[in-house]
Formats: structure tokens, sequence, C-alpha cells
């Protein structure tokens, strides 16, 4: 069996202004923690995450899986939206998320992420962790780790990269973003918040970071928990909480969710 993963952090958009802070700490933190737990981890930081890069290291990593292996993808950076063209988004919008090169070469779609996955062999397992906007919210959870401030959404606005000729109408443009990347496949789908909400990009003790890899890895290597379902509800103590209005979602069968974490 064979346990490989693919950790992409992006802080730096190229052509906008909204950079972000505490992507590429994410990618290293999940990258050193899978290390830890035997997987083989390739990383593509800011400018080596282009988009034809992901598609290309992503692609790889499904096609070179075999019945009994496990694949773990972890994304932070900026997500943001274009307007379905195929039809099959009841809102009308296809999720996507953004790569480095976003300004000249377009998001990776909920659609493109949907056919790399469904190139899988039988058997094996795909874990997707997504730190950005899928873009409720109740106050309760933690946040002695916080550092004052205000935090920063992981939300491109079309507005920051799309052509003005392209731009979909205002008031569309105006409504947050909704479906998350429900579609894009694997057995298990961790996400940062609802599709009402956004990510937040923030520091903690002095070091950036996403809010929702933050507490992740806070509740994996405090509560070890035995599951997807069980690390779900431990993370689910830490958020939302009152500046972080964040509520982290899992997609996935039953048996999925009671997996052994990263096996």
């Amino acid at each position: 069996m064979s346990k490989k993963a693919l950790c992409i952090g992006i802080n730096d958009y190229p052509g906008t202004a909204n950079d972000l802070s505490g992507c590429v700490n994410d990618a290293n933190d999940w990258a050193a923690e899978l290390t830890t737990r035997g997987f083989t981890v390739q990383k593509l930081l800011d400018a080596a995450a282009t988009r034809a890069a992901m598609m290309a290291a992503i692609g790889g990593l499904i096609d070179g899986a075999a019945k009994g292996d496990s694949l773990i993808f972890t994304y932070s950076g900026h997500g943001t939206w274009v307007p379905d063209k195929s039809g099959d988004e009841p809102d009308g919008r296809d999720e996507a998320l953004c790569p480095y090169d976003l300004s000249s070469k377009g998001p990776l779609l909920d659609d493109d992420l949907h056919a790399l996955f469904s190139r899988r062999a039988a058997g094996v397992r795909i874990v997707l962790i997504s730190d950005s906007c899928h873009s409720g919210s109740v106050t309760r959870g933690s946040e002695e780790d916080l550092d004052p401030g205000v935090p920063r959404i992981r939300f491109m606005p079309l507005e920051a990269w799309m052509p003005k000729d392209q731009l979909p109408p205002a008031g569309l443009r105006a409504a947050l973003p909704r479906g998350g990347f429900t579609r894009a496949g694997g057995d298990v789908l961790l996400a940062g918040c609802l599709d009402t909400e956004y990510s937040y990009d923030t520091s903690f003790n002095g070091r950036p970071n996403g809010a929702f890899t933050f507490y992740a890895l806070k509740a994996l290597r405090e509560g070890k928990p035995a599951t997807y379902e069980a690390w779900f509800n431990k993370i689910r103590a830490y958020l939302p909480s009152t500046r972080l209005p964040q509520s982290p979602q899992i997609f996935g069968s039953r048996t999925a969710r009671r997996f052994k974490i990263f096996q």
C-alpha cells in the first residue's frame, strides 16, 4: 500500500491586491504532519502552484495509484467561482480554487477536480482538505490562540482577476459564493466553512495560518481522534467562534467518515 500526498499553499496572487499570509505555512504544516504519518509528500508553494502544475500533480498522483493506496490533497489559498456553463450547478456557479497564475490562466474548477478524481482506480482512497472559501453564523469556540486584529477572508472577488468584459451581472457578483466542492469527488472532503461563509486567513501566536488548518491540526494532535468523523467533531469545538464565524464541514458517506485517519 502506498501513501502519497500533495500539499498546495498560495499566498502570492500576482495581478491582484488579494495576497494572503498563512497559506504557505498551512501547506508546510500539513506536509510535516503527513510525513510523520508515513506519506510521501509533494508540495506546490506560491509560484510553483500554477494551474497547469496543480492539474499535473493531482493527475499524476491519481493515475499512479493502485488499489489500497491512500492519497491526501490539501489546498490553502483563495477560493472563487465562475458562471456555470454546463448546467450542472443548481445555483448557476462553478466553485473553484485559485492557482498562482489565476489572472492569466483562470481558476481550477470543481468540474476539473471531479474529472481528475474520476480517473482513480478502484480501491484508491482519496481525501481532500480545503482551507479556502467555499463560500450560519454561530458564536462559540475557543479563541485563546488567536492573535489580535481582524482576520482576512480567503475569497477572491471576481473583479480582482476576471476581465471586465467577462464579469457576470453585478447582482450575481454581490451574493456570497455557494456550493462548495462536494462535486470534486473522493471519499472524504474536509472544508473550512459552510457554502454561505468565508474561511479566514489569520495569525496564531505571531505566526500566520488559516484558521481551519490551525485548529484541525491542533485537534488532531491533542485529541488523537481515530476516525475522520471524530476528528471533525473535535475541530467543531474550536470553530465557529465570535471572531471566526466559519463552520467547518465534512462530506462523505457514513462509511468513509468512519475511516481511520490517514490510512
